[in-house]
This record gives C-alpha cells, sequence and structure tokens, in this order.
C-alpha cells in the first residue's frame, strides 16, 4: 500500500507540473499584453526565473527564449532607434592605431558628476596589459608604464594626478598636456606624440542635480585653473557662487539662482574651445550668441576625439571603448541606475527651470547619444560582417574537404560560390547546398555592404532587429 500510495502522489505532482507548465505557456497567448495581466506574468517569471537559477548557465545568459545581448537596451526599453543626425563615415568608425609600446598617448576629460571617477578607476586598474598599471592600497594614483620603458601612456587623474589643475576643460588640456608630458619624460629624438582625447558625458539633469547634492555637502573645486589663452579667469569675470569657505548646505533654490554657477551646461563649456568667445570675458558678445559658438565648438570637438562614452550606456561604452583602442577590460562594466541624484524629488516647475538653465548641455548630449548610438551600430554590424564571413570561409573549407575526399574528384583552386552571401541562416545553408553541386566554377565572392547602414534589409533576422532597438526619451 505504501509503495502504491508514493507511486500515485509522484504521478500526482507531474501531472500538477504539466499543468503548470502548460499554464505558464499559455499566459503568452492568451493575455500577452502585461499591462493586462500583471499577476499572471509576474508568476510566469517567478517560474522561469527559478527553473533558470537551476539550470547550468545561469538566468543571465536567455531572456524570452532568445539569446541574451548583454548590450541591448541597458535599461530595459524595446523602442526603434531612429538617427536624427548625418554624420561622416570618418564620424561613426572610430578605430585608432593606438600604440602603448611606442608613444601614444590617452588623455581623459574627466567632466564633474559623469561618472568619471568610475570610468578613471577602469582605466588603471580593469584593462588586460601586457605591463598593468602599479595600484597601491592608500595612494591615489596608479603607475602606469608602457612595457620595457619607464613612460606613461595614461594622463588621468588616477595616473598622473591633476597636472593640468582640477578638472582641467578641452581648453586647458589641449594647451597642457604636451608640455606636461615633456617635461616628465622629455624626448629625445623621437617624433612628436600622438594624444587620443577621451571623456564620459551624463544626461544633463541627472548631473546637475548630482553636482549640487556634491556642493552641498561641501565639494568646491577651488583647485580648478580654468586657464585660457595664457591666463585665468579674473575674480570679476568669474567671481563666485558662495562667501565662505565652501557652500556646503546650499538649497537647490540657491544653486539654481547663482547666475555665475559653472554648473550650469558644464559639459558644454568644458567640450569646446573658450578661446572663440574670449574665454570667461562674457561683454564679448551676447550671451545667446556666445554659447551658440560654444555648442558648435563642443559638438566638433566631440567628434574629432577618439572616443567618449555615456554614463547612461556603461556596456555599450565598455564595447567601443575596447574596439576604439584594441585593448579589453577584465571584468564588464556595471550598470548602476541608482545615484543620489535619482532620489531627489524635484517638482515639475523646478525640473523645467534646470533644464533652461542646461538647455545647452541638453542639445549637446542628444547629439552626443545620438553620434554615440550610431558608432554602437555600426560596429555592431562590421563585427556581424566579420563573424558571417569567418562562418562562411568555414563551411567552404569544410566543403572543400568533402569534395576532395570523394573518388576521381579533385577541388581546383578557383573553386568559389558565384553569389554574394545570403542573410538568413536559412539561405546560407541553400548556398551550401549550392555549393555542392556546382563546386569547380571560377569567380569571386564579394560581401554586398549597404549604402545605408540602418536600411531594413539589415533587419532580416531577430539578431538584426534586436541590435537597432534602444531606449529614446
Amino acid at each position: 500500500m505504501d509503495d502504491k500510495s508514493s507511486s500515485s502522489h509522484h504521478r500526482l505532482l507531474i501531472v500538477l507540473l504539466m499543468v503548470l507548465l502548460f499554464g505558464v505557456i499559455m499566459i503568452q497567448y492568451v493575455c500577452p499584453s502585461k499591462s493586462e495581466c500583471q499577476v499572471l506574468h509576474q508568476l510566469g517569471t517567478w517560474f522561469k526565473d527559478g527553473a533558470a537559477t537551476g539550470s547550468p548557465s545561469g538566468g543571465d545568459q536567455i531572456q524570452d527564449g532568445l539569446q541574451k545581448d548583454p548590450y541591448i537596451a541597458e535599461d530595459g526599453a524595446l523602442v526603434r532607434f531612429v538617427p536624427r543626425f548625418n554624420f561622416t563615415e570618418v564620424d561613426l568608425n572610430r578605430a585608432v592605431d593606438f600604440n602603448i609600446k611606442g608613444d601614444d598617448v590617452i588623455v581623459f576629460l574627466h567632466i564633474q558628476k559623469t561618472g568619471g571617477t568610475t570610468f578613471g578607476r577602469h582605466l588603471v586598474r580593469n584593462i588586460q596589459l601586457e605591463r598593468p598599471c602599479e595600484c597601491h592600497a592608500g595612494q591615489k594614483k596608479c603607475t602606469c608604464y608602457r612595457p620595457g620603458k619607464k613612460e606613461t601612456w595614461l594622463f588621468s587623474r588616477f595616473s598622473t594626478g591633476w597636472s593640468c589643475g582640477l578638472h582641467a576643460d578641452w581648453t586647458e588640456l589641449t594647451s597642457c598636456v604636451p608640455s606636461r608630458m615633456d617635461s616628465r619624460e622629455a624626448p629625445v629624438d623621437l617624433p612628436s606624440r600622438n594624444y587620443y582625447y577621451i571623456t564620459i558625458l551624463r544626461d544633463p539633469v541627472s548631473r546637475y542635480l548630482s553636482e549640487w547634492r556634491h556642493v552641498q555637502r561641501g565639494a568646491t573645486w577651488r583647485a580648478s585653473l580654468h586657464v585660457c589663452d595664457g591666463r585665468s579667469p579674473t575674480l570679476s569675470e568669474l567671481p563666485s557662487c558662495y562667501p565662505g569657505d565652501d557652500w556646503s548646505g546650499c538649497s537647490l533654490q540657491e544653486f539654481m539662482d547663482c547666475p555665475y554657477n559653472l554648473a550650469n551646461n558644464r559639459q558644454t563649456r568644458m567640450l569646446a574651445d573658450l578661446s572663440l568667445v574670449g574665454c570667461y570675458n562674457g561683454s564679448t558678445m551676447n550671451e545667446d550668441e556666445r554659447w551658440a559658438l560654444l555648442l558648435e565648438s563642443a559638438k566638433r570637438n566631440l567628434r574629432g576625439m577618439a572616443f567618449y562614452g555615456l554614463t547612461e550606456y556603461q556596456r555599450k561604452t565598455q564595447y567601443l571603448f575596447e574596439r576604439t583602442f584594441n585593448l579589453e577590460f577584465i571584468a564588464p562594466f556595471t550598470q548602476l541606475n541608482g545615484t543620489r541624484a535619482s532620489g531627489v524629488d524635484v517638482p515639475d516647475e523646478t525640473q523645467r527651470r534646470i533644464l533652461q538653465l542646461n538647455r545647452w548641455d541638453l542639445e549637446l548630449y542628444e547629439y552626443a547619444r545620438d553620434l554615440f548610438l550610431q558608432r554602437f551600430q555600426v560596429a555592431r554590424q562590421q563585427e556581424r560582417r566579420r563573424a558571417r564571413a569567418r562562418r562562411q570561409q568555414e563551411r567552404r573549407r569544410r566543403l572543400r574537404g568533402r569534395l576532395a575526399t570523394k573518388p576521381g574528384r579533385q577541388l581546383k583552386p578557383t573553386d568559389a560560390p558565384l553569389h554574394p552571401p545570403s542573410r538568413s541562416a536559412v539561405a546560407e545553408e541553400e548556398e551550401e547546398e549550392r555549393l555542392r553541386g556546382n563546386a569547380g566554377a571560377g569567380g569571386e565572392e564579394t560581401e554586398v555592404l549597404l549604402p545605408d547602414w540602418w536600411d531594413l534589409e539589415e533587419n532580416v533576422t531577430m539578431e538584426d532587429y534586436m541590435d537597432n532597438v534602444e531606449h529614446w526619451k
């Protein structure tokens, strides 16, 4: 009786498990909208998460039945990314010939409250190098020497310190870095160095609120030099927003009310050539004309930089840096959406005021994000093309091997497919079948490149489509 009872219980558990599994599957058909059937979808999510936890590959590899791509929509959105700006091929392809064993130098332009501290630490602690940077506990700076030389390849806060002033901007760095590098490492019959400038940008509102919170806790950045055309600004050109030692405890309203607060449109100012507008002398032209020139200068400098990343897209930032400099990070970047700025409850009227105070930064960031995502799309498509070419080469190699082993059949060196590669897996298999019957015909195989990389023909597979979706606010 005990054996029969145990067997019945096992059968009952199996039946219940099958019913539950069937129910989870039916949820997707009966109630596809999560908003309409939130509870059911939550149950299904719990069930899938539990099953994924017990799988050998873990729960991070498969999502909604598809292979999970770490670069797809880091905020979870699946909205089609539509480019707004037209960029040249040179703008979109930013791979550089960085020679860490030669005389090339990466220069990090660190804008306040953009996540630059985290990225700066990645540069000195997280890159796979033949000669890793030497970082010791209790020391603010690391030693980043080239292989076989006592010369640095990195000019940044964590390698050379604030050698050109605290949070030096584009105007300061481009005039200061070469002389500083020469004084540190006097060149002896060496050609001029290549300097590759990089930076990180952030959503202007989040960055502004983060800077306010930082200033509220006592930050002043008094050590900033603001050198332009060989001199720092006078007190009349750049007055202080606070009368005492710092601005601890200031309210957001006080922060916004200071007319010469450098937090306003900081990213535009730090990326522009200030000499174009008379540096910090605001009397040379009206305010709108001045900022319009600064914005265009910032865009131009941003396009010409070897690399820039966005705080909101950590994995894409990592991917593009690795591709640009042919360097790889040891550990993947982590997307952290919970910051002090995100915890600030800002009324609608105050938000509108912040947007107005940072309207030039908003324009710059929209431009930068569009270029950033287009660069990412181009890089991924080039990567897919190379992977497809490798697969086709491997299939041809296997096919030649099979044909060469057939009795009485010798494969000619000119054997090659006649037509361009197909774009889907099914078409590729058909191509292989065609080759089996027509191998031996002469001709060269070529890759057909579309003139517009975002053309719909590129979205013939789920991988292509998912690679072209992005969150757009």
